[in-house]
């Protein structure tokens, strides 16, 4: 199998799986009758990230930290600049108040933590556990909020369905056969990535940042047009907060607990900051005005292509 067509299964498989598995937990979710806001920053805004803890814990394994941290680093680049960008484009992000101040300072405050934990050259096991406990009580924190204001509807404006074991279970394998290709389909990447890398003749980082970033970043760009264009703002903006803190808590926490990893220096001077300074613009236009206009995604869209120009120089 060529390079190319590698790195374009692993793509298509990453994409329908990462599909399967947003369907599959929604549906799970609809079930349990949470609001639009928790399905976007738990369940859509995770779910569209596995791709990335797969393919991180693959390039681990596979000794290519740099593609294990570029891919989360360039992700949360992506999701904000590239995604965000395109999303608001095609309709103005409306944006919560509450997940601006709660959830978006909560994103910022895990960047930060993240620049920290790596300065030294090394994100280790105990870092890995800090992240993931800093995860676990985010989700807490969010989930009993929720409940104590349950949605009277869910994501569709119908009432929740019944529930029902048959339908519960045909959830549930819809989420194992979206796994199971996350898995097939990272492999594949990891693998065509490090043979490009090798023919190009550039760093593991360049490819984790780019290539890898966007592929794994498909699902959330098909979540939040899609969520866009069905005037679900919540969603589209939840699932770009969930998921870049899950990157950052979830998957550089599991990754460097199950594998610890060596921080390419050029991701502590360059990437990680300007990761933090993406995600403070987007905060400061979420803030004003509670919505990204398309002006603003114009300006976020033109900012992925100077730093993607930028990382390939």
């Amino acid at each position: 199998m060529t390079i190319a067509a590698t790195l374009l299964g692993g793509l298509i498989l990453l994409f329908v799986a990462g599909e399967l598995l947003v369907r599959g937990s929604v549906a799970l979710a609809i079930r349990l009758g949470v609001s639009p806001l928790m399905i976007g920053l738990t369940v859509v805004g995770f779910g569209t990230s596995m791709p990335e803890l797969v393919t991180s814990l693959q390039a681990a394994i596979a000794g290519v930290p740099g593609i294990a941290l570029g891919n989360i680093v360039g992700s949360n680049i992506a999701n904000v600049l590239l995604i965000l960008g395109i999303a608001a484009l095609v309709c103005p992000i409306l944006c919560p108040v509450r997940t601006v101040v709660r959830d978006g300072g909560l994103m910022l405050a895990a960047a930060l933590v993240l620049l920290a934990l790596t300065a030294e050259g090394v994100l280790g096991r105990i870092d890995g556990v800090l992240l993931v406990l800093g995860l676990a009580g985010y989700l807490g924190f969010v989930w009993f909020q929720e409940r104590r204001h349950p949605p009277a509807e869910d994501v569709t404006g119908k009432t929740r369905p019944k529930p029902g074991l048959a339908g519960a279970l045909i959830d549930v394998a819809i989420v194992l056969f979206g796994l199971l290709g996350l898995v097939l389909g990272a492999r594949l990447l990891v693998s065509g990535a490090v043979d490009l890398a090798a023919i190009l003749g550039v760093s593991d980082t360049v490819i984790g940042l780019t290539v890898v970033a966007v592929g794994t970043s498909l699902p959330e760009l098909a979540t939040s047009l899609v969520a866009a264009i069905r005037r679900q703002p919540e969603i589209a903006y939840g699932n770009i907060v969930g998921s870049n803190i899950f990157n950052v808590l979830g998957i550089a926490g599991v990754t460097a607990f199950a594998h610890p990893l060596s921080v390419p220096d050029e991701i502590v001077r360059f990437d990680l900051p300007l990761m933090i300074g993406v995600i403070l613009m987007m905060t400061i236009f979420a803030a004003t005005g509670s919505r990204v206009t398309r002006s603003e995604g114009a300006t976020l869209f033109v900012g992925y292509c100077a730093y993607v120009a930028l990382v390939m120089v």
